[in-house]
């Protein structure tokens, strides 16, 4: 279902990631006649493309005139109390509502607006580049054409896939929500091992950064699975083989992440109440 089918689709928070949405949604397709923001203070590329493009911007969802076809809420969790009592008065009861406020559920939102159809969605911050990994789950009310229209949204910005538990919504935040920050430490894990090696701290950050970027790459464009591609880097008796003796052992990468997985997903728990 392409974008460009959409008639109406209301961006209620225009900061990083609402950013990220909106150029991913015009670069495939939607008409920016068809979009309006909402947000008193937008962010710096989300205000280039309204003037670029010429898209309607409103302060307040208070101005709302007409019921959109498409609502996606796109602000800090804890500004979803406000937020939802003012939007319930400006939608219709078949308007499709997506919010990616980490950690609302969606019967709370549901409810506050009054809605019908409503879909959670995680996404992370690579979607700022197009490479973005979101789940989504939908409540009761979501129809097919509603699911698929959804995907087109979310892939706009890199993947996207679905679960129907939304207890579930954890340990996606956990794994993909979060995971962007695991790998950036990596790098200063990594930047900070080689300096004790003897590098020079520039040149060790260098080496890191460009290693976890060239890494990611050849991951996303290689059919081969991630098994293979380590066991390619390793040779038998070699020195990755010495290196991965002590990443994959008992008290290594695995078991590390493992508890760092289900602290983060224990929070997210918590943070929905």
């Amino acid at each position: 279902m392409p974008l460009s089918v959409i008639k109406s689709i209301t961006l209620i928070g225009a900061g990083k990631m609402g950013g990220a949405m909106l150029h991913g949604w015009l670069k495939k397709g939607l008409a920016a006649k068809a979009v309006t923001v909402v947000d008193p203070h937008v962010g710096s590329e989300a205000f280039s493309m309204l003037i670029e493009f010429g898209i309607r911007h409103l302060k307040s969802v208070d101005e709302l005139e007409t019921p959109p076809e498409v609502v996606v809420i796109a602000i800090k969790p804890q500004h979803m109390g406000e937020l939802l009592p003012d939007l319930s008065r400006r939608i219709a009861k078949d308007t499709l509502v997506l919010s990616i406020a980490a950690g609302t559920p969606l019967d709370k939102i549901a409810s506050g607006l009054n809605a019908g159809p409503v879909v959670r969605v995680m996404p992370n911050t690579p979607a700022q580049v197009g490479q973005g990994m979101s789940v989504a789950v939908a409540n009761a009310a979501v129809t097919d054409d509603h699911r698929r229209l959804v995907s087109e949204l979310l892939n706009a910005i890199g993947r996207s896939a679905w679960v129907r538990d939304e207890a579930l919504m954890d340990a996606v935040t956990a794994v993909s929500g979060s995971g962007p920050a695991y790998v950036f430490n990596l790098v200063e894990a990594m930047a900070a091992a080689a300096v004790k090696a003897g590098l020079p701290a520039d040149l060790a950050m260098q080496l890191s950064r460009q290693t976890v970027v060239g890494a990611g790459a050849l991951l996303g464009s290689s059919a081969l699975d991630v098994a293979t591609l380590r066991k390619n880097v390793t040779s038998p008796g070699g020195t990755t083989a010495a290196a991965l003796a002590i990443l994959m052992g008992e008290h290594g990468l695995e078991p590390v992440l493992t508890d760092a997985v289900a602290a983060a997903a224990q929070r997210s728990r918590e943070l929905a109440g």
